[in-house]
């Protein structure tokens, strides 16, 4: 009899288990210190229980640990600096979704040479950079894409977001209800936020799905619902982080009181036109709205904005890169190969700018 399933599936390969990768890199009481103390911080600015900023910075994709210890480095030095008015998050994304094919991030692909797949080594690499982070007192913001690093990763994770391409997912609604950190949910690509607002709602509330236990089999899963779930805006057909789509927002979220009031604003993607050089110029702007001021003009503060998110790495800009041709040793570690970021003096300008104003 012919087969009738698995017609195109060339091999399959086991992936080391939840379990096991904890073992390998089991976690430290510095770092568990780190996550705990860092998500309570992120609940208490969401609940708007800590009047602090968050903002969440980071390279558009950990390319090299060399990269991500280099930047948490910098940052940490910051977050000493900004402490008492500004909470700082780095952004540490393994998983990139890809709109067709091309680079999806060093967990699928940790040696960047389109051929070896070597997920293994890039979920070990993912681990033993996020404990070195923690390890140094730097908080770290993920994007959750598969649930394989969702389910190995989590514990070490102080914010979580759902990117716009998956926010209607079912699944990572499911997931994000069981998440152990808060969880933010971007608009959709078209801007739609109706659907970040149902993904929220479907994340907060009790789920029964499909998962895998601690030693990879599958289970089912029970979660509780994830309070912290909340909105990132980061614009769509057009930008949105004026002060008309941020009150759009707001009355959109007000519908909704059991839901967590606060906005995050993305400065990049659709908001900067995908043009980094206007980060710092998004920036400002929202800036402006959360504290009501600048230079003696008065605007009505909106305190609803907690949060800001910008793409950074230690050099501006993006280094020609051709996936499947360009060797990973002809790379410069501190330049993105996804999107272009801002540098770090441009990074560190902003953020002791914001924090002289707050």
């Amino acid at each position: 009899m012919k087969s009738t399933h698995d017609l195109n599936v060339l091999k399959r390969t086991s992936i080391i288990t939840p379990e096991r990768l904890r073992e390998t890199f089991p976690m430290t009481e510095r770092a568990a210190k780190t996550v705990l103390e860092s998500r309570q911080e992120i609940q208490n600015i969401l609940d708007g229980k800590d009047d602090r900023l968050m903002i969440i910075v980071g390279p558009c994709a950990i390319i090299s640990q060399r990269q991500a210890l280099r930047y948490a480095e910098l940052l940490a030095g910051l977050q000493k600096r900004v402490s008492r008015r500004i909470k700082l998050v780095m952004r540490v994304y393994f998983e990139k979704p890809r709109t067709s094919v091309g680079f999806k991030g060093l967990i699928s692909d940790p040696h960047i040479d389109a051929k070896s797949f070597d997920i293994d080594e890039g979920l070990r690499k993912a681990r033993k950079i996020l404990l070195a982070l923690n390890e140094m007192g730097v908080a770290a913001g993920i994007e959750i894409l598969s649930q394989t690093a969702a389910e190995r990763l989590s514990g070490l994770i102080a914010w979580a977001c759902i990117g716009a391409r998956t926010t209607e997912s079912q699944s990572h609604r499911e997931w994000a209800s069981a998440f152990s950190m808060p969880v933010g949910f971007k608009n959709s690509t078209d801007g739609s936020l109706q659907t970040a607002v149902n993904a929220m709602l479907a994340a907060t509330t009790p789920q029964v799905f499909v998962g895998n236990d601690p030693y990879g089999v599958t289970s089912r899963v029970f979660s509780k619902g994830n309070r912290y779930a909340h909105i990132v805006l980061r614009g769509g057909r057009r930008p949105n982080y004026d002060p008309v789509s941020i009150a759009d927002a707001g009355a959109m979220l007000s519908k909704h009181p059991g839901l967590i009031q606060s906005v995050v604003v993305d400065c990049s993607h659709q908001n900067s036109g995908k043009d980094y050089r206007r980060q710092g110029e998004v920036f400002n702007h929202v800036l402006i709205q959360r504290i009501g001021q600048a230079t003696g003009i008065r605007i009505t503060a909106n305190r609803a904005i907690c949060g800001l998110m910008l793409e950074s790495n230690v050099e501006a800009g993006k280094q020609p890169f051709v996936y499947g041709k360009t060797r990973k040793e002809e790379l410069n570690p501190f330049v993105s190969i996804t999107d272009p970021c801002i540098g770090w003096e441009e990074t560190e300008a902003l953020v002791l700018a914001a924090d002289k104003v707050l």
